[in-house]
């Protein structure tokens, strides 16, 4: 049995999808998105306003640009996705220049699937994990090493700093993309499934041989190895059944992905192990970007940095709805004391010389991952919220 999103309350109902389609089929993809996100599918006054603004404005543009995601529109709510926001930035930005045309919902795909269509120019950008450019620059896997860059503030730091940009963002370019904007979404957590014990994990000792949902990726196997886990993939899909089942007891994600998943009703406890970032971006076809006249793209990178600082302000409270949603159905949240955080940075941290390799590897050399480390860690001028 795979998972099913829309048991989620915050997704749409039968009758929503179904208004959503019809105006969808009449008018167009966005219309209907632009109309679910603003709230006002069924009300047809408002529906027809909305198409003809939508159709006006993309008869305007010079330019079409689709940008698509895996997340419905809403989700900003609980996940700070931005695709309303980044839409409208960028529109009036290029003054109209450039019509956004939103495909969200996974109709294209998700994770690296849409990085593929990015690269390839079947559409003009779209969202997905930072980890999904590691087939295309394997630098950019390195966050997922423990403990340097995992809270929101380093993450920013670190991907807005000039060795970033110069090391990893230029390696992404020469396969075909430029970042339009990294969205930090929150580290990733400890989260236990139901009835698997009273307490939450505090140290690493608490999660010593327990079954730890992992995805594909070998640096969070490492991780969780090195912790005492046992590490264990399982495909996302599959992970809702699999801690019902006890197959999994614990998993990782951010507080906001396991309430946007539906996770409310299957964990109990979720600590703020801080291992990694769990961070997302928009990628652009570069091709297509370099096509456009130097103001107008510059415009609409003016619009992708816009929202990125719409979302640096975002995380918070997508984080606070998501908390109190997750505690009205029962869940309890831990933060460990700064003794118990430096337990998880001693066990597994970037710091151990397990990591050397992985270091080699990814960026070439340890003193190059020396100069990415002190990023992370020399303020920049930009804050966003830590939980």
């Amino acid at each position: 049995m795979t998972f099913d999103p829309t048991r989620n309350k915050d997704l749409p109902t039968s009758e929503e999808r179904r208004t959503f389609l019809k105006l969808a089929g009449t008018a167009g993809f966005t219309t209907a998105a632009v109309a679910a996100g603003a709230g006002v599918l069924g009300v047809q006054p408002a529906e027809a306003q909305t198409r003809a603004e939508e159709a006006e404005r993309e008869k305007a543009a010079e330019h079409v640009m689709s940008i698509a995601t895996a997340y419905r529109l809403g989700t900003t709510r609980t996940f700070p996705v931005m695709q309303l926001q980044l839409k409208e930035n960028i529109q009036n930005a290029t003054r109209g220049k450039v019509y956004v045309r939103l495909v969200p919902d996974g109709a294209l795909g998700a994770g690296t699937e849409l990085a593929e269509k990015v690269q390839n120019g079947t559409i003009q950008a779209g969202q997905h994990s930072v980890a999904n450019f590691a087939p295309f620059a394997s630098t950019v896997d390195l966050v997922n090493i423990p403990y340097w860059c995992g809270d929101n503030q380093q993450f920013v730091n670190l991907v807005t700093s000039d060795v970033w940009k110069k090391e990893v963002d230029a390696k992404v370019a020469k396969n075909g993309f430029q970042v339009l904007l990294y969205q930090p979404v929150d580290p990733r957590t400890v989260s236990l499934r139901r009835g698997l014990r009273e307490e939450p994990v505090r140290t690493p000792e608490d999660i010593r041989g327990l079954k730890f949902r992992v995805p594909g990726s070998k640096i969070l196997a490492q991780l969780y190895d090195m912790l005492g886990a046992n590490p264990t993939p399982i495909a996302w899909g599959e992970t809702p059944s699999a801690l019902r089942q006890g197959v999994a007891d614990a998993l990782d994600p951010n507080v906001m992905g396991l309430n946007l998943f539906g996770f409310k009703d299957i964990v109990s406890h979720v600590t703020f192990a801080r291992t990694v970032p769990d961070a997302g971006v928009y990628s652009c076809n570069i091709a297509w970007l370099e096509q456009l006249d130097s103001d107008t793209r510059e415009a609409v990178e003016w619009g992708a940095y816009l929202t990125f600082l719409q979302n640096l302000s975002q995380v918070p409270a997508s984080r606070e709805y998501a908390m109190n949603e997750m505690a009205a159905a029962g869940v309890q949240f831990y933060s460990p004391t700064e003794e118990e955080m430096a337990q998880w940075k001693e066990k597994a941290g970037a710091q151990r010389p397990e990591w050397d390799s992985v270091k080699k590897d990814l960026v070439g050399s340890l003193e190059l991952f020396d100069k990415l480390n002190e990023a992370a860690n020399t303020p920049s001028k930009y804050y966003v919220h830590d939980a």
